[in-house]
């Protein structure tokens, strides 16, 4: 099932045909096989679907702020000056990970370690070779080929650049200052795809190559990870264990409308591209049906959802943050006629 939900650079999940109460969504690919999953589940238990555009952040964005669909979904948390403006409400709904993916001859997954530093070096042009020094000092004992690396990035707006770059402007002062972090940004080199689906496929078509991808999609896809050095020094794999402790430092009550970004965290147990996806409605929902049904969706999942995404390695909302949503729901959440819906 997954190879289907994953292929295609701009993959649309629809789980039921037309009832009145099926919802609408567009946005992040970060959190499309989870959402897939839990809406398999959702509709065999309520009879309602979900259609989810899984086009991007930036796409994902446009989209809710037109109301064009019921939800969006972003990884890149809006400001809340931004919120106010367009009159949304930003909650989180899972947390996962970004990883670095290869197509290297003779490396074995999990194999190569790289470091923020030298990601951004390979980004930015500067190392052009699979066997360059700064690589090779990494990884001793290692036969690396005398090959070309072929960066691989996102064409389209995305959530995923924005963890990926954030990333390495904490790590790189020559890519914060030349390039900087955004869902969007210039590109010293490489060749784009669109969604992480767009990215998976580059990366297994080209020899050499060198991507970054949500971690579901490197495990479905079966391309060859690499290792990350963290903030405390230490190289990790990545699994659901690494992404829960990056988060587990998260300040949610502090941060406006739950805009936690969790790259680059400390701990030794911490992979450093670890994100969370958010769920963007507006606060007055012209149809409240609608408004209530995505926000029954998103509470069956905080309940019912856990156990797919530990199947996937995403890590699940903790449920004092699930507590702390479900109350702006309450606050925020109303009908035309200025009326609660939750």
């Amino acid at each position: 099932m997954f190879k289907k939900i994953l292929a295609g650079a701009a993959a649309t999940l629809v789980m039921s045909t037309s009832f009145a109460a099926d919802m609408t969504g567009a946005g992040a690919t970060f959190p499309y096989p989870i959402y897939a999953k839990w809406a398999e589940s959702y509709k065999a238990a309520t009879g309602n679907g979900l259609n989810y555009q899984s086009v991007g952040s930036g796409a994902g964005i446009k989209q809710i702020k037109a109301k064009t669909v019921d939800f969006g979904a972003s990884d890149m948390p809006l400001k809340q000056e931004d919120l106010d403006a367009d009159g949304l409400m930003q909650f989180p709904a899972i947390m996962g990970g970004v990883v670095t993916v290869v197509n290297v001859e003779g490396i074995a997954p999990g194999q190569l370690k790289l470091t923020g530093p030298v990601l951004a070096d390979i980004y930015l042009g500067r190392i052009t070779k699979w066997n360059a020094a700064p690589i090779a000092a990494l990884n001793p004992g290692v036969k690396l080929p005398d090959a070309d690396i072929t960066v691989v990035h996102r064409a389209d707006s995305s959530g995923t650049s924005f963890l990926f770059t954030d990333y390495l402007s904490k790590t790189s002062s020559d890519w914060k200052s030349n390039v900087g972090a955004g869902t969007t940004v210039k590109w010293a080199v490489g060749v784009g795809g669109k969604g992480n689906e767009g990215v998976a496929a580059n990366v297994q078509r080209i020899k050499g190559a060198i991507g970054y991808v949500e971690w579901a999609y490197a495990k479905k896809n079966k391309l060859s990870h690499t290792q990350l050095k963290n903030k405390d020094g230490v190289f990790l794999q990545p699994d659901d264990e690494n992404f829960k402790a990056a988060a587990a430092g998260a300040e949610w009550t502090r941060a406006p409308g739950f805009g936690v970004v969790l790259t680059d965290a400390a701990g030794k147990q911490s992979w450093p591209i670890t994100g969370v996806s958010y769920i963007l409605m507006h606060r007055t929902q012209l149809d409240a049906t609608k408004g209530v049904e995505v926000l029954k969706f998103f509470d069956w999942a905080y309940k019912n959802g856990a156990p797919a995404a530990a199947e996937l390695d995403y890590v699940p909302m903790p449920a004092n943050v699930v507590k702390l949503v479900q109350a702006n729901w309450k606050a925020q959440m109303k009908d035309a006629s200025g009326k609660a819906i939750y």
